[in-house]
C-alpha cells in the first residue's frame, strides 16, 4: 500500500510536496483531491497535521469563484451549528450525506458508461432500442391483432350488394345497357 504523501507548509506560507520535490499551489491540492490522492499537510515548524486548514482554504478560494456551492444562508447555518449541541450530530449528517451523493453519483456514471462506453453513440441508442424492443413488439402484436379482427368482420356500410355500384356484376350491367 503506497504511504501518504506529505505536504510541507512552510513559514512563507508555501506549500512544498516532497513526492514531486517542488512548491504547489492551494490548485494543485484541489486535483489532489480529485485524483483521491491521499495525502497530509503538516506545517514545517510544528509538525502539526494542517490538513484540514489547507483543505478549508481550498473550500474558500473556490467558494469565492464564480460557481459557489454554498449558499450565504447554508453557510450561516453552518455557522449556528459551531458549539451547539447539535454540532457533532450535524458533523454526521453532513458526512452522511455526501457519502450517499457520492454513491449515487458513481453509480449513475457507472450506468452512463456503461451506456456509452466505448461505443459510438449510435451503438447505444441501439442498446437503449434493444431495451425497449419487448415492449414495442407487444405493442406491435397488440395492433396486429386488433387489424386483423377489424379485417375479419368489416362494418355493415362495407359489406357489398348486388347494387353496390363497385362490384365487378354491376359494372357489367351497366355497360351492357
Amino acid at each position: 500500500m503506497p504511504s501518504e504523501r506529505i505536504i510541507k507548509k512552510y513559514p512563507n506560507r508555501r506549500l512544498y510536496d516532497t513526492e514531486v520535490s517542488r512548491y504547489i499551489t492551494l490548485e494543485n491540492i484541489r486535483q489532489l483531491v480529485i485524483a483521491n490522492e491521499d495525502f497530509k499537510v503538516v506545517d514545517k515548524r510544528s509538525g502539526r497535521d494542517i490538513t484540514r486548514s489547507i483543505l478549508l482554504q481550498v473550500i474558500s478560494e473556490q467558494e469565492e469563484g464564480g460557481n459557489p456551492i454554498f449558499r450565504t444562508e447554508v453557510l450561516r447555518n453552518i455557522i449556528r451549528f459551531y458549539g451547539d449541541s447539535m454540532q457533532s450530530t450535524m458533523s454526521s449528517y453532513l458526512e452522511l450525506s455526501l457519502e450517499f451523493f457520492n454513491e449515487q453519483q458513481s453509480q449513475f456514471r457507472g450506468r452512463l458508461r456503461r451506456l456509452l462506453g466505448a461505443n459510438t453513440p449510435l451503438a447505444a441508442l441501439r442498446e437503449l432500442s434493444q431495451d425497449q424492443l419487448p415492449i414495442w413488439r407487444s405493442v406491435r402484436r397488440e395492433f396486429l391483432s386488433n387489424l386483423a379482427r377489424r379485417d375479419a368482420s368489416p362494418p355493415q356500410e362495407l359489406q357489398t350488394t348486388d347494387e353496390d355500384p363497385d362490384t365487378p356484376d354491376s359494372h357489367e350491367a351497366r355497360s351492357s345497357d
